[in-house]
C-alpha cells in the first residue's frame, strides 16, 4: 500500500481498491497505473492524492472483509473499486461476487465517498455462460447502484500480447498508460462533483 506526499495535506483522497492489476504486480510501483494517475492530478492542478490499498490475489470476499477499515484509515472521497477478476479466474460464485461488490459500493457510500467501478472480462476457454454473466454482472451492479463504471480495463488492447508480462496475464508498465486512460474517462467527471465539505 502506498499514499504519496505530493499533495497537501487537505488534499481530497482517491482510494484505489484493488488487486494485481492495480497493484503494479512485477513492476516498480511508481510505474504503475495508480501511480500514474496522481501524476496527472498534480500536473492537471487537481487537489487530490491517491491511495493504493490493492493487494494482488484479493478477490471480492478478502475486499468486502478489510474496506470498512481501510476507509476508516483514509477517508477518501472516491473509491476506485477494481475486483473481481480472481473471483472469476477461479471460477467462483458470480452471485457471491456481486454481493460482495454491492456490499463494498454500500460502504463507500455510507462513508460519503462516490464510487468508481471498474469491470474485467475472461478468457473464452471459461465458458460463454460463465463468461458473459462476470461481465454483465459488473454492468448489472453500476445501473442499479448508479455507479460510475468503467466497463473493462483491458479496453483496447486485451487481445495485443505486447502489452503484457511472460505470464500473459499482468499488464506491462507501457500498458499502465493505457489502463490509466480508460480508468481517467470514468473518473474524471466524478473530480467536479468533490465534496468540499469534508
Amino acid at each position: 500500500m502506498f499514499v504519496t506526499a505530493s499533495g497537501l495535506a487537505s488534499a481530497a483522497t482517491i482510494l484505489v481498491f484493488g488487486d494485481s492489476l492495480s497493484a503494479a504486480y512485477g513492476l516498480p510501483q511508481e510505474q504503475g497505473w495508480a501511480n500514474l494517475l496522481e501524476k496527472r492530478l498534480h500536473d492537471q492542478g487537481h487537489d487530490y492524492r491517491v491511495a493504493n490499498a490493492s493487494i494482488s490475489g484479493e478477490t471480492t470476499t478478502g475486499g468486502a472483509s478489510r474496506l470498512e477499515s481501510v476507509l476508516q484509515t483514509h477517508r477518501p472521497h472516491i473509491v476506485v473499486i477494481e475486483l473481481g477478476a480472481n473471483d472469476g479466474l477461479r471460477g467462483q460464485s458470480l452471485d457471491l461476487m456481486r454481493r460482495n461488490l454491492e456490499r463494498m459500493i454500500d460502504a463507500s457510500r455510507r462513508a460519503k465517498a462516490e464510487v468508481l467501478l471498474v469491470g474485467m472480462r475472461l478468457p473464452p476457454n471459461y465458458g460463454t455462460a460463465y463468461t458473459e454473466k462476470f461481465q454483465q454482472t459488473y454492468a448489472d451492479i453500476a445501473r442499479e447502484k448508479k455507479t460510475a463504471f468503467v466497463p473493462f480495463l483491458f479496453d483496447g488492447f486485451a487481445q495485443n500480447a505486447r502489452y503484457f508480462q511472460a505470464d500473459g496475464v499482468h499488464p506491462t508498465s507501457e500498458a499502465q498508460a493505457l489502463m490509466l486512460e480508460t480508468i481517467w474517462k470514468g473518473l474524471r467527471p466524478l473530480l467536479r462533483r468533490q465534496v468540499s465539505s469534508r
